[in-house]
């Protein structure tokens, strides 16, 4: 038995996220983590919100509540909507959590003993109206470079061109409009990334197996213009963690807090240790202490490309500069962006379809399947409504929701709400098996690759092969004149549709749900046996015809929905 650590990139706190967020991590990494269990792995699948930094700020402010009630409460949020999407995590933490002021605090002081954290003197805009320094993200203007007068003081949201708030023109403070600005100088901590290049260049070259994607986006970042730079860990912040090595004060820090991305990903770990202590295991170190049995530990991380630089960098640095024997992560997963019909997502922006959105309108499973099938891996891809109508519609109301609907209506007006017996296997179910045991095959090497696209492909070929076989084998015509014949095929459809319950569980679990109860069996193992497991439902078993799996999107509701979701969100 396998086991694998399974972590998705964990969201901002700052309000709900959009379809591209979900299908860039939490989804392609719960699509992984069912398919391990449901080998027989152990698994052990961790996700948390990001609950630092200015964009947590920010948004307690607009929704003027203090910063820890709005995140509590959105933590509430994105927990009600992670179940609603069937996120299958084994705990949802808080980057906010005691545990990980803790970690966080505890790993600061292993890298300043290691001597890879130095104290910088540097200039940082302040603003006397406010009475505080203002982190970029609090501070807007004109961007010089495209004349778009919403530019944050670190990027330009209209032509994406990174910024430092000294670049803006007209700046002022987000928080009171104030145009009084100036450099003050101020002291933070950094982490020396570029002391630990060659040891950073040497475990990424080791990992021959990552995609291209995630390979040359660090290697961009460890080589172009000056090479690896090292990092800030350190802001003049309010909420966050407050900087200390372990437990001690850290001398000439006081009052500011670690910065939002040296504290974020340590919550992966930290996340463990609040699972434990929620009662739900036993010893987190098993999972993330290689000297504690976490060597035989397999590490997936899943992720957008935007968050790349951070988790083959700056992550690795604090891990490694340690010198403690933490787990490493062995594959990063990582997605291009999903555009809006015709445009990008945008929290910031409120453009496109929203998870609550979402859930509103369809259940998850129809969104879970267009996302799966479509996800960004090779290339940017863009939702359209279109597209979404026309997947729903031929995969899954005709291809697999017909099939169930057909074979379970059929047997109950020829044979009773029971699977008939009689006949035998002849040539054509034979041919029916071989081709469903190579395409199992394949459906699983993709599966076990992480090729979300190929496997969505494969598992619809599986499908097929059902829908196929009832056109060629007729029953509704073979029960005229051979009806144990009929009864044998009927007897094949009722056990494909458990197996196809099983092998599309990982994809649309509610409706995998509703197939095993509609065949009334609690049998889920995998098809390693592909003609014993078509034999599982025997005669005489009870079954029901289920409701509709699958109802299809008709035109008029795609254009309404498409009229509703136009881009902005209130």
């Amino acid at each position: 038995m396998a086991r694998h650590l399974i972590t998705s990139a964990i969201p901002y706190i700052n309000g709900i996220k959009h379809l591209g967020n979900l299908v860039g991590s939490q989804l392609p990494a719960d699509l992984f983590a069912r398919y391990c269990r449901a080998r027989g792995d152990e698994v052990l699948f961790l996700c948390a919100t990001d609950e630092h930094g200015t964009p947590a700020e920010l948004a307690a402010a607009k929704a003027g509540q203090p910063v820890a009630e709005y995140c509590a409460e959105m933590w509430q949020v994105q927990k009600r909507l992670s179940d609603g999407f069937r996120l299958s995590f084994d705990h949802f933490g808080r980057s906010s959590s005691p545990q990980n002021h803790r970690l966080t605090q505890y790993f600061a002081k292993r890298l300043h003993e290691q001597g890879l954290i130095r104290e910088v003197s540097e200039t940082q805009m302040y603003s006397p109206t406010d009475g505080r320094y203002l982190p970029d993200r609090y501070i807007e203007g004109t961007c010089p470079n495209c004349g778009f007068e919403s530019a944050r003081g670190d990027q330009c949201d209209n032509c994406t061109k990174q910024l430092d708030p000294v670049d803006l023109i007209n700046p002022r403070s987000v928080i009171s409009g104030a145009t009084d600005l100036e450099m003050r100088e101020t002291k933070h901590l950094y982490l020396c990334q570029s002391q630990m290049k060659d040891e950073l260049e040497a475990w990424i070259d080791s990992k021959t197996n990552w995609p291209i994607l995630t390979t040359s986006i660090a290697k961009k970042w460890l080589n172009d213009g000056d090479g690896l730079q090292d990092r800030g860990i350190t802001r003049d912040l309010d909420w966050g963690i407050p900087v200390k090595r372990g437990d001690e004060d850290w001398p000439g820090m006081e009052g500011k807090v670690f910065y939002v991305w040296f504290d974020a990903p340590i919550e992966y770990i930290a996340c463990a240790q609040e699972w434990v202590e929620a009662g739900n295991g036993t010893d987190w170190q098993r999972w993330w202490r290689t000297d504690k049995g976490a060597d035989d530990v397999t590490y997936t991380q899943f992720m957008g490309k935007d968050n790349v630089p951070f988790h083959t960098l700056s992550f690795p640095a604090t891990i490694l500069g340690s010198a403690e024997p933490w787990k490493l992560v062995d594959y990063i997963k990582s997605f291009n962006y999903l555009n809006y019909d015709g445009g990008q997502f945008s929290t910031s922006r409120g453009r496109g379809v929203f998870m609550d959105q979402a859930l509103e309108i369809l259940p998850a499973d129809y969104w879970r399947w267009w996302l799966l099938s479509h996800a960004p891996e090779s290339s940017d891809a863009e939702f359209t409504w279109e597209n979404f109508q026309a997947s729903v519609n031929k995969d899954l109301a005709d291809v697999l929701g017909n099939f169930v609907s057909r074979v379970t209506k059929f047997c109950r007006s020829k044979f009773g709400e029971e699977v008939p017996e009689g006949g035998a296997y002849g040539a054509q179910e034979e041919a029916l098996i071989a081709r469903l045991t190579n395409r199992i095959r394949e459906y699983e090497g993709h599966m076990q690759a992480m090729e979300v696209r190929k496997s969505a492909t494969a598992l619809r070929a599986i499908w097929v092969e059902g829908n196929e076989y009832l056109q060629e084998a007729a029953p509704w015509s073979t029960f005229k004149t051979d009806p144990e014949q009929a009864a044998m095929q009927i007897r094949l459809a009722l056990n494909l549709i458990r197996l196809y319950a099983v092998l599309s569980a990982p994809f649309i679990p509610d409706a995998a749900a509703a197939m095993l109860a509609a065949i009334k069996t609690e049998d889920t193992h995998w098809p390693d046996d592909v003609p014993g497991k078509l034999g599982v439902l025997a005669p005489g078993h009870a079954f029901e015809v289920p409701e509709v799996l699958f109802s299809k999107i008709a035109d008029d509701q795609r254009e309404d929905w498409q009229a509703r979701f136009s881009g902005t969100r209130d």
